[in-house]
């Protein structure tokens, strides 16, 4: 197992600086990606390219690019320009995000996610490994029929004619889909103890394609809160959940929440919810179970981190990305150096 550092998004209350500074002492300290996401604020793609020109070593991942936000082929180009920036460091990490900002915010259809997916795959791998791209499917064709269009190929040479692909996935078809068409997992809330049912779909989509895991990187983001207070501790976590479970999609459509329900948690899930679409945020985060959040984080002090770092490496992760759950610079950076003295205490460096 390897470790990753998961950085979200541009928030009110962080800073790019802040982040580049996490990026480089992660950089530092042996981190083998730096994650970067999107959502309707800050894009993946700046950061990344501004993380590439001020670290060494570290993989840069975008976690994830919007597929409603970008033609193929634009997503493709910047894989390949960020890649070469980097020295062959990209990670490319795809998502379908929800209908309410594909739809709110990109414009775009929120119609039959899996098969939008599969083809944009196609087309990314096509144009980076610099074939002329021509397809023909249900959702993209290229060229355009009856135009003057004609099938281009990428105009440069980037280090790679291939880019590691994720996808982000949270339901048993999705799932089956990143284990057929891509090489990693971005997981979310991701439990060890419940790994088995997760990889069991990963594992159907590679035999499609006749492999095994093998290779295949398992790579959740994990909530990290440092202290001897569990309860305090998942204090922290409690917003961030509740968002998600809550407010992260419509009654009807709320992947996260679905995820909770598979998980055991219906009822919790449901009064979540329900608290949070009313609008009574701080009650819904209190309604978060502690042992959901206790599953899927990694609260506590020090010997309780080895013990989670164990789990994880146990229930076949490949790529533990770490988000610090931090007040400041300064907590963040002592969080990360204390995880990375936890992973190798504990012996699950790969």
């Amino acid at each position: 197992m390897r470790l990753g550092l998961s950085l979200g998004y541009q928030t009110a209350w962080s800073t790019p600086a802040d982040h580049l500074a996490m990026a480089q002492e992660a950089d530092r300290l042996g981190y083998s990606v730096v994650w970067a996401a999107e959502a309707y604020g800050s894009d993946t793609v700046s950061m990344l390219a501004w993380f590439a020109g001020q670290t060494e070593r570290i993989d840069l991942g975008a976690a994830v690019m919007q597929i409603p936000a970008r033609t193929p082929a634009m997503t493709a180009m910047t894989a390949a320009t960020i890649d070469t920036l980097s020295g062959g460091r990209f990670r490319l990490g795809l998502g379908v995000s929800g209908p309410q900002v594909s739809e709110g915010w990109h414009g775009v259809r929120f119609a039959k996610p899996l098969a939008r997916t599969r083809e944009y795959v196609d087309i990314v791998k096509m144009a980076v490994a610099r074939q002329p791209v021509s397809y023909s499917g249900e959702h993209y064709t290229l060229p355009l029929p009856g135009g003057a269009g004609k099938a281009i190929k990428l105009g440069f040479h980037p280090p790679r004619t291939e880019v590691p692909i994720y996808l982000a996935a949270v339901g048993p078809k999705n799932l089956e889909l990143a284990g057929e068409i891509a090489d990693g997992w971005l997981a979310i809330f991701f439990a060890p103890d419940a790994a088995g049912d997760h990889l069991s779909h990963i594992a159907r989509g590679r035999e499609k394609r006749g492999l095994t895991m093998d290779g295949f990187d398992v790579a959740p983001s994990v909530p990290v809160v440092v202290g001897d207070d569990l309860a305090a501790c998942a204090d922290v976590v409690r917003w961030y959940a509740a968002l998600y479970l809550g407010g992260m999609g419509s009654r009807e459509q709320n992947f996260y929440n679905q995820l909770a329900v598979r998980m055991g948690y219906a009822d919790e899930a449901r009064r979540v919810q329900d608290l949070y679409l009313n609008k009574q945020v701080a009650e819904a985060a209190e309604a978060v179970p502690q042992e959901f959040i206790e599953r899927t984080s990694i609260i506590g002090p020090k010997e309780q981190v080895k013990k989670r770092l164990r789990e994880y490496a146990a229930a076949g992760v490949g790529t533990l990305s770490i988000s610090p759950y931090v007040g400041d610079l300064d907590g963040g950076i002592a969080t990360l150096r204390l995880v990375a003295e936890a992973f190798h205490e504990s012996g699950v460096a790969g």
